[in-house]
């Protein structure tokens, strides 16, 4: 088998864009990109609900070799990612190796070529050399598993899937879910309905956000000034790696979460003015435990008269709206859900059916041992086949932290095979249980595994019990992926037929 491209990426969210920036580098330019979408940019294609923006610092939410000076604010809303998104494309000239509307259903090894054969709803089945995996986490929505949903009424949509043909003015609006997207999207919708219910299973850790617009004369020096930008990403680097990667990884040992979450007590006794509503808004669990917000006007929308925040669970919803447990109605119009994502779950980890050498399933095989995957890029049997986001690969800063990071560990094996003449390249499984057990030996000092965190119903936690990210600080992460051993890799060529 001839294949039809050395490399076959798929995904075009900045995972994507990123793997292929790097690997264009590399040498390595005849690759494909296949978009499930109809457009580039991954979470900010796909989430473009009102107040959608970045979480963390926009100096640190760029590529490196890619520095924007213009962003409009310190945490810079949807679309102006969605911008960089494009612009990335252009500039590196990825447009004509894109392929939209094109969803991958299988891709399946084959053992005598040393290809991958990739398979599309389409019907359309295309080769490659090695497989590059880049869907990320934040496009996949997860629906609740809430009796009667299908019932219901009115207008229902999840915050991915953003109808704005939908008029929200005067309406009695129901918002399942308090998590990242809730955040954002309750203070934005709050003004213009007419009456707005929450229903919150689990409060969220908000710390007051160190947002605002950047004034010209910033965005001139970060622009015109030597230095101006490598100083604002240092300093917003060193933030974003104090409030996750420390403070999640190393709370055994540095208690920067216990000073988080005095600041986040103090921020909520100043936001919400009832004691009941306050009461029902903090956190019963550490700092870190699930995935926390930052946000200036999300606990004071709960001083609104027309916001009610409703803490018992539901029982069912109806064609009119939602029924609790206590039987309270709640008459909805229209039903937003704020339930997040596939995460570290069937339907995500893998993004599609994954068959590897010896007819290894890759869910399956998961499913019965536990997630793994060598520094987050290699499973054992699945030769060619790499990942941006795979298990224990994301440590928690910066995004695109992770995709430089693993495209410098990818763009290595491959440009290794390619000296070296080989054409199959896989990860030892003694070099993949190395790291895994690496992992398990720092479970002990992340927040994750202190006994508060049982009750918080994070995402994080996969159904194996453990959570999947690398305890390690984000320079550990960069210098392995530029040092590793790559005889933790077996490179071998294809044997001709006799």
């Amino acid at each position: 088998m001839v294949p039809d491209h050395e490399v076959l990426i798929v995904g075009a969210g900045f995972s994507g864009i990123g793997a292929a920036i790097k690997l264009d580098q590399a040498g390595f330019s005849d690759f494909v990109i296949l978009e499930d979408g109809d457009g580039v940019g991954g979470a900010w294609h796909w989430n473009t609900y009102p107040g959608v923006a970045v979480d963390i610092p926009s100096f640190s939410y760029q590529f490196s070799f890619d520095t924007r000076p213009d962003w409009s604010r310190v945490y810079a809303p949807g679309r102006e990612l969605k911008s960089y998104a494009e612009s990335c494309v252009d500039k590196y000239g990825l447009r004509d190796r894109l392929r939209f509307n094109s969803r991958v259903e299988s891709a399946v090894f084959d053992e005598a070529s040393d290809c991958w054969v990739v398979g599309t709803t389409s019907g359309k089945q295309l080769t490659a050399r090695y497989l590059v995996t880049a869907t990320g986490v934040l496009t996949q929505p997860k629906p609740p598993a809430i009796d009667g949903i299908d019932s219901f009424g009115g207008t229902l949509m999840h915050t991915a899937r953003w109808d704005h043909t939908v008029d929200l003015r005067g309406k009695k609006v129901a918002v399942i879910g308090t998590g990242a997207s809730a955040v954002q999207v309750i203070p934005s919708i709050a003004p213009e309905v007419g009456h707005l219910v929450v229903f919150q299973r689990t409060p969220i850790w908000c710390l007051p956000k160190p947002d605002g617009p950047i004034p010209a004369p910033a965005r001139f020096a970060l622009g015109h000034v030597p230095g101006a930008r490598q100083l604002a990403r240092l300093a917003s680097e060193c933030f974003v790696e104090l409030t996750f990667p420390i403070a999640a990884h190393f709370y055994g040992k540095v208690p920067i979460s216990r000073a988080g979450e005095k600041v986040g007590l103090q921020f909520l006794r100043r936001q919400v003015h009832d004691p009941v509503v306050r009461e029902k808004l903090t956190p019963k669990y550490p700092l870190g435990c699930k995935r926390p917000s930052f946000s200036n006007d999300y606990l004071s929308t709960f001083n609104r008269a027309n916001v009610f925040l409703e803490t018992n669970g539901i029982d069912r919803i109806t064609a009119d709206g939602i029924r609790t447990v206590d039987g309270a109605e709640h008459q909805v119009d229209v039903l937003i859900l704020a339930t997040g994502f596939k995460v570290f779950e069937a339907g995500n980890m893998p993004p599609f059916r994954m068959v590897g050498r010896g007819g290894r399933d890759l869910e399956s095989w998961w499913d019965e041992t536990r997630y793994q995957a060598y520094q987050g890029v290699s499973v054992p049997k699945f030769p060619n086949a790499f990942t941006v986001l795979g298990p224990y690969g994301y440590n928690g800063s910066s995004y695109f932290n992770l995709i430089e990071v693993q495209a410098q560990h990818i763009a290595r094996c491959l440009t290794h095979a390619r000296r070296s003449g080989a054409t199959r390249v896989e990860i030892t499984e003694q070099a993949n249980a190395r790291y895994l057990d690496k992992m398990m030996q720092r479970r002990d000092n992340q927040v994750f595994f202190q006994p508060g965190c049982a009750t918080s119903n994070s995402y994080y936690f996969d159904k194996h019990g453990d959570v999947p990210f690398r305890p390690a600080l984000t320079l550990e992460t960069m210098w392995e992926s530029r040092t590793f051993d790559l005889n933790d890799y077996a490179f071998a060529a294809a044997r001709p037929r006799q």
